[in-house]
């Protein structure tokens, strides 16, 4: 999920590492060594500096602490790893029992857990003649996926590891033509195993680049139009306008404490207007279909020309643009997906990317008026980025909720401003 918000740069991380044996039993702490990545999910880098500082082979299993401060990353972290055998050197006491079981605790956050994935990945490549040459590469561990790359004679893989609430990313792969998403070899409960998409993220992508992307997902969401019923038998959320009222309702009341009195009473009126509003958008003329969910530069890849694809990959449908992390993906309205894409433009790009926006719905709807569309869907989207980070906390273990704790309050402040 993108945020909005204008941090600090973050800093390095100060990591300690508990270690625990594949049967649960805790061994104790490795002393704090650095890391220079400040990003709490990213543990590639954090498995190379145990190697190099300390000689042992971990896997990162969940986070235990960290230090919330203005950059929301980086600082004091610690995180439980499981280790096939004790380390020589001195292990320091640790306080509490970190393998101890939580509710909404994942299987890949339990010792053994990633082992059980790793395996069923292999299974996938060998049932399609696919072999690993060399070790599985741990990338990222957290309450949202656990990612790792998988070396293997025809290119590398990808297994990536979501929690319930994501489960439906494999059955939206499956479901999109060749080309749109990464190729899907195998899924399997909240399991995905995907080819390689090779080439680079548009992250820092200059608008004109960013265009296309608008037309690969403006067509694909075309496309589903009229077939909502598919997309929600495939599991995905339903933010229409009743249940996402609904949901946002709910939010807000739960999210009392943390908001002022003016920006509720802002909120009141925004839930209490939502009708006439929903009313207004249908009446710009684009219909509900399928929604990206987090659909900013960052999940969008542009193939290399002239680099291996990975095993059975290719540009397909979409010309070389990819679209990455469909665990966010659900049912609604589809410029509901306009505010994670503009959220670090600069002005004028934003002017272009809006422009072009509804240039390509006015083609695909002749008649309809999303410039309209997209004033008013504004504070709704506001809205279902706080219901989604609820949704989070309300699904997750108690110790990983420090990465979305103020997030529903900080949503909720902006479906206000916007509201106004």
């Amino acid at each position: 999920m993108t945020q909005l918000i204008d941090r600090p740069p973050p800093r390095a991380r100060i990591v300690t590492l508990v270690l625990c044996l594949a049967d649960g039993r805790v061994l104790g702490a490795l002393p704090p060594l650095r890391v220079d990545s400040p990003w709490w999910p990213d543990v590639a880098d954090v498995v190379t500096a145990a190697r190099r500082t300390h000689l042992v082979e971990v896997t990162v299993l969940r986070l235990l602490t960290a230090r919330l401060d203005a950059t929301g990353q980086g600082g004091p972290v610690a995180y439980l790893a499981q280790v096939d055998t004790a380390p020589e050197e001195p292990l320091g006491d640790w306080p509490g029992d970190p393998v101890g079981d939580m509710p909404h605790r994942l299987p890949y956050a339990r010792p053994g857990g990633p082992a059980t994935d790793l395996a069923w990945a292999d299974s996938v490549l060998a049932a399609r003649g696919i072999g690993r040459i060399g070790p599985a590469e741990q990338m990222r561990t957290w309450n949202l996926s656990s990612i790792w790359r998988l070396p293997t004679g025809a290119g590398p893989a990808w297994l990536k590891v979501v929690p319930p609430f994501f489960a439906h990313e494999g059955a939206m792969l499956g479901r999109l033509a060749p080309g749109i998403g990464p190729r899907l070899l195998g899924a399997a409960d909240g399991r995905v195993l995907m080819a390689d998409v090779p080439g680079e993220d548009q992250y820092d992508a200059p608008v004109n680049r960013l265009l296309p992307v608008i037309r690969v997902l403006v067509a694909l969401q075309a496309d589903w139009i009229g077939r909502v019923a598919e997309l929600l038998a495939l599991g995905l959320p339903d933010w229409r306008p009743a249940p996402l009222t609904a949901l946002a309702a709910a939010t807000i009341r739960r999210a009392a404490d943390q908001l002022d009195a003016a920006t509720t009473a802002m909120l009141d009126s925004l839930i209490g207007g939502l009708p006439e509003r929903f009313a207004a958008i249908a009446a710009c003329g684009i219909p509900h279909t399928l929604v990206h969910g987090d659909f900013h530069p960052g999940n969008v890849r542009r193939i290399s020309s002239g680099t291996d694809p990975g095993p059975g990959t290719g540009p397909g449908t979409a010309n070389g643009w990819v679209l990455l992390d469909w665990g966010d993906c659900g049912v609604g309205h589809p410029l509901l997906d306009q505010t994670a894409f503009l959220s670090r433009q600069a002005a004028a790009a934003k002017v272009r990317i809006r422009a072009e926006w509804a240039r390509l719905w006015r083609a695909a709807v002749p008649g309809s008026d999303p410039d309209r569309a997209a004033a008013l869907i504004e504070p709704v989207a506001a809205l279902r980025q706080a219901v989604i980070y609820h949704k989070f906390l309300d699904n997750i273990e108690a110790d990983e909720r420090v990465y979305h704790a103020g997030d529903p309050a900080f949503w909720l402040r902006r479906a206000a401003a916007l509201s106004g």
